[in-house]
């Protein structure tokens, strides 16, 4: 099959998605696929234009679109459209977490990226938040949502009634069956999510009084 960058792209994903994100080189990929390593700079520059690549794939799956309008071409609220963000952002990422650590700890040099971030902090802004406290309001939510993207790809018995042991009762009796669906990683998530979008509307509410 011919190679192109698209193909590497997603022959880059299946690898960090099979081995993990430190597997990610240029001569695991180009075993990956059956190609030499030199072949692959016909494609990409190296390893972090192919990691910004990466990243601009996630980007184009996560919606931003209850920032700008609804259906009836009035804007939502910027409450309604970041919880709808991070629900979408969520998806993205639980479906590819090992790159969460990958993408989290390079510079950021994907303009689709900065493109997606531009409409958030702007839609923030015409909500009443201050110029100055829009990133920080979008990386809180950022911040939870990445947590819980790799929480819920978590083993199932990560934590468990019987690993507990009698000498922790509270964590034992919290831990029965009839509790499962409210502790739940994607319970947590919707908990934390609720949480940070209601405290933060009480922050603005204060600011603003």
């Amino acid at each position: 099959m011919r190679l192109n960058r698209d193909r590497l792209v997603s022959a880059a994903f299946a690898l960090v998605d099979d081995e993990g994100a430190e597997s990610l080189s240029m001569r695991t990929l180009a075993a990956r696929v059956d190609r030499q390593v030199s072949s692959l700079y016909n494609h990409v520059s190296g390893r972090t234009e192919l990691i910004e690549l990466m990243r601009a794939r996630i980007v184009e799956g996560i919606d931003v679109s209850s920032f700008t309008s609804d259906e009836s071409g009035a804007g939502h609220s910027w409450a309604v459209a970041l919880e709808s963000w991070a629900r979408s952002y969520l998806r993205a990422f639980a479906a590819h977490p090992n790159l969460i650590r990958l993408l989290a700890t390079t510079e950021i040099r994907d303009l689709s990226t900065y493109g997606m971030y531009d409409v958030v902090i702007a839609g923030l802004h015409r909500g009443g938040w201050p110029e100055g406290r829009t990133i920080a309001v979008m990386r809180t939510v950022e911040a939870h949502v990445l947590g819980s993207a790799l929480d819920i790809v978590a083993p199932g018995d990560l934590v468990t009634q019987d690993s507990a042991g009698d000498q922790f009762p509270a964590v034992r009796a919290a831990l029965d069956c009839r509790f499962a669906e409210s502790s739940s990683a994607v319970a947590a998530f919707e908990l934390g999510l609720r949480s940070l979008i209601d405290g933060l509307a009480l922050q603005l509410e204060r600011s603003s009084s």
